[in-house]
Formats: structure tokens, sequence, C-alpha cells
């Protein structure tokens, strides 16, 4: 009887972090817990610690910088394999997914330019919106189980990596600082060795993964934000086996995704969460220009994915150009373009990026993100959960 009541909770745990749910589940649990602690008797321990020194970097700086580095190479991985062998390995599978995508940048964008356009120091921020959380967007569809098509995961997935892949772009080209170009040469002299290693077929992973930080050290040296390394890195991880001796064996690429995979949803992500999520109400007052940040955010966020890539999907389908994803109706598209509006992890980011740490619109913009997430995440489980499915698939 005993040994039954040991193995039944760690059953439970193995079937609970084997679900697509669970890594949305463990950042919503990391963002509240900051929330909490922010708003405590604990809250300075807890902006202590993020802000303490750890050799050359805050805590705080190691988990935005270093760490997620990390989070954008197995980005960089799973964008090169979807693009090589994955949903968007053709022009037609790519057409709709990046259509909606590029719609549902370019109108929260608008609309948070629009709420901002009398203030321009906030203008750094237009891009805060315009991302798409997949973890926690995935982790709500999953949540509505089979009420869902297959289609609509594979949108989701394609339209996210789509979305991830402009947000990386934005960063390189928009959120850089005064380049350095001698770190910036070293650590790309470092990829034309890795390049070389793919070359001479030397498929030693341990030896990329050193190359990788020296990489990352150029690249945070040369001022262009160092998690960019981590898409650079990506791109030059070979997809195939590199010999004949080797060709059952799983692609260094596929070999470093799967490794990466469970340290990103399970500490990275969370820990990234927890960082930066934690927002204190005390005297927190928003008017005039912070107001206006945070609802462009969240009005954003909500509505502009809805519009951008609804509207888009709508519109390719009336011309012509694209069909309704297999066995989904129309209100099950906008349970999907809902979920879009959830833009975490990216979002913060992308806020820590533009208005940097402690300054006036820091906290409107975390409050913007969180109000606009759980608002997205909400209507689109609602949406989905009580839309009916086209008549022929009843």
């Amino acid at each position: 009887m005993k040994q039954r009541l040991l193995i039944g909770p760690v059953q439970a745990a193995r079937a609970f972090f084997a679900t697509e749910a669970a890594g949305g589940i463990v950042l919503i649990a990391a963002a509240i817990a900051a929330m909490v602690l922010a708003n405590s008797p604990l809250a300075a321990g807890y902006f202590g610690i993020i802000h303490h020194k750890l050799g050359p970097l805050s805590i705080g700086h190691w988990i935005n910088d270093a760490l997620m580095a990390l989070f954008f190479l197995l980005v960089g991985l799973e964008v090169k394999r979807e693009l090589l062998e994955g949903e968007l390995s053709s022009w037609q599978e790519r057409r709709l997914p990046g259509l909606a995508a590029i719609c549902g940048v370019l109108v929260p964008a608008l609309i948070y330019t629009l709420f901002n356009r009398n203030n321009p120091a906030a203008h750094a921020g237009w891009a805060i919106p315009t991302a798409t959380d997949i973890a926690f967007a995935l982790a709500i569809l999953a949540l509505v189980g089979s009420r869902a098509p297959a289609s609509l995961k594979i949108l989701l997935t394609a339209v996210a990596v789509i979305d991830d892949l402009i947000a990386v772009l934005i960063i390189a080209v928009f959120y850089s600082g005064s380049i350095d170009l001698l770190p910036l040469a070293g650590a790309f002299a470092v990829l034309a060795v890795m390049i070389l290693l793919n070359w001479l077929r030397i498929g030693s992973l341990t030896l990329r993964l050193v190359l990788a930080v020296a990489v990352w050290s150029g690249i945070h040296a040369s001022g262009v934000h160092a998690t960019i390394a981590g898409v650079l890195v990506a791109l030059v991880i070979p997809r195939k086996a590199l010999s004949p001796k080797s060709a059952d064996e799983p692609a260094l690429l596929h070999r470093l995704e799967h490794g990466l995979h469970p340290w990103v949803a399970w500490l990275i992500i969370p820990l990234f969460g927890f960082a930066n999520a934690g927002v204190s109400l005390s005297g927190i007052s928003l008017v005039g220009e912070t107001r206006d940040v945070a609802l462009g955010i969240g009005i954003a966020l909500v509505l502009g994915k809805i519009i951008g890539i609804f509207g888009a999907i709508r519109l390719a389908c009336a011309a012509g150009w694209a069909r309704r994803p297999r066995g989904a109706s129309w209100p099950q598209v906008f349970g999907l373009a809902c979920l879009c509006g959830i833009g975490f992890t990216m979002s913060l980011f992308i806020g820590l990026l533009a208005f940097g740490e402690g300054s006036a619109f820091g906290d409107a913009t975390k409050i913007g993100i969180l109000a606009g997430s759980l608002v997205s995440a909400f209507a689109g489980f609602l949406v989905l959960r009580f839309a009916q499915r086209p008549a022929s698939t009843l």
C-alpha cells in the first residue's frame, strides 16, 4: 500500500511534465510567484537577488543576456528545422502563416505607435506587442484538448516560428547599441571555424558548444545584443549526419535541439519569467505617458493580433491565396488569433531592450504585457472551448 502511494505522485508528475501544457503552466506559476514576492514583505530580498552582482554581471543580466542566448539558440534551431524539413519547408506552406505573422507584427506595432504618437520617449517600445509566446499559447491550446483540430496547432506553431524569426531580426536591427567591430569580427571568425568543422566532417557537439561560448563573448563585447549569438550558432549547426558511419545517428541539430529543450522549458524560461515579471504595485500610478505605454501594449496585444492575424487569414482565403485550416471553423481560427496575443516572454525581453531596467516606462511595460497576455489567453481559451467545428467534421 505504501509503495503504491509513493509511485502515484511520481507517475502523476511524469504525466504532467509530458503534457504540452506543462511548460506554459510552469511559466505562469513563475510569473505569479514573482508578482507575489514583488508585492510582499520579501520584495527587498527578491529585487536584491536579481540585482546582486555575480562576477561582471548581475544575476538578472546573466539570465537575460547569457541564459536567454540558449533560448535563442533553441529558437534558431527550431526555425531552421521547420524551414528545411518541417511545416515551413515549402513556399506553399509558408505563405499563409508568413502573411499572418507579418500582419500580426505590423498591426500591433501601428496600434502601439498611435497610442504613443505624442510621446517620443516611448517610441522605442513599438516592437513590444509584436511577439507571440509559443510555449504559453500552445499550453492554452493543449488545455482545449480535442476540441481544437490538429491543423490549428500546426498553423499556430508556424505563425509563432515566423514571428520569432521576425523578432530576432527586429532585435538585431533596432535594439543593438553602438557596434565595436573588432570583437564582432572575432565572433564571426569563430563561426567560420564552426563552418570549417562541418566541411571537415568533424561531428563533436562538445567542441561546437565551447566555440559557441566564444561567439557569445564576442557578440556581447561588440554591442550587438548577446542573445543574437544563439541564432547565429544555430545557423551553422548541421542538420545531417557528417559521416557515413554516423548516418543512423541523430543529426547534430536534432541532438542539440532535444538536449536544450528541457533546460529551456523547465529552467531558463521560468527563471526569465520569475526575474522579469515582478512588478511592485505600491505607489504605481499609470497616468499620462506611462498609462499610454501600458494601454498601447495591452490593446495592441489583444486587438492588434486579432485584426492582423485573423484579418490576414480571412482575406487570404477570400482571395483564393490560401485555404482555411482543415477541420477548423472560422470561430476557431479567431480563437487562434486571440492566443497569438500572448506575448509574455519575448515581449518582456524586447521591453527590457527598449526601455532598460528601472526606467519610467519599465513597470508600465510589464503591466501592459501581463494584462494583454492574460486577456488574450482567457479569450482564446473561451473561444476555442465553446466554438463549434465545421458541420462536415461533426
